[in-house]
């Protein structure tokens, strides 16, 4: 299911109200120390941990190839890892799949990856563990950690899947003013995005 966030509306309810840290987030708060993974496959046939990525910040994405909206913001989040990540930038950005769908198999995340050239880690995570520990529940949804691997932003990336038509960016002067050492101007939002296929679990008789 996609869930679709209207512009206005979005942008009406930061301005008018002060979003608290876990508000839109079961699982986590600002402030909250970001679960770590060890071990995830990634698409270039490594492993990957939390504990690797070696930046001042640290960007975790979730997101897959099944979902339209993820696909929306894919050059999105690559012109973001270019432009503050490389060899001697400050942010270090993880993406991490979890559905268990054949499109969203480590082989097609491998297709995708090398299609699309992502200069950044494209893992797996079978288990599905890691999302849940980080209370994700759409593609794409975003995580940024501050050198402590604390939380400092969570939610989406602007407030609308059509780049043409984004009014308000939210994940990037979140990283500026991260950088800077000042307080961030908004520090979580709704994720825009399809959920997450989590497999259900029953419950024993």
């Amino acid at each position: 299911m996609i869930r679709i966030v209207a512009a206005a509306g979005l942008v009406a309810a930061l301005v008018s109200s002060r979003v608290l840290a876990g508000e839109y987030n079961e699982q986590l708060s600002i402030g909250d120390r970001a679960p770590a993974w060890k071990n995830l496959p990634g698409v270039d046939g490594k492993q990957h941990s939390l504990a690797d990525l070696d930046a001042e910040l640290v960007l975790v994405v979730f997101t897959c190839n099944s979902c339209p909206v993820a696909a929306d913001y894919e050059d999105r989040i690559i012109a973001l890892a270019k432009k503050y990540g490389g060899p001697d930038g400050k942010l270090a950005l993880a993406a991490i799949n979890v559905n268990r769908v054949p499109e969203d198999s480590v082989p097609k995340m491998k297709e995708r990856a090398e299609q699309k050239g992502f200069p950044f880690p494209y893992l797996f995570d079978a288990s599905q563990q890691i999302a849940k520990d980080y209370g994700a529940a759409f593609t794409p949804e975003f995580f940024l950690l501050d050198k402590e691997r604390r939380v400092l932003y969570m939610g989406g990336m602007d407030d609308n899947s059509n780049a043409a038509h984004v009014k308000t960016r939210f994940l990037e002067p979140a990283i500026e003013a991260a950088l800077a050492g000042d307080e961030l101007p908004v520090k979580e939002t709704v994720a825009i995005g399809c959920r997450i296929r989590y497999v259900r679990e029953r419950k024993p008789k």
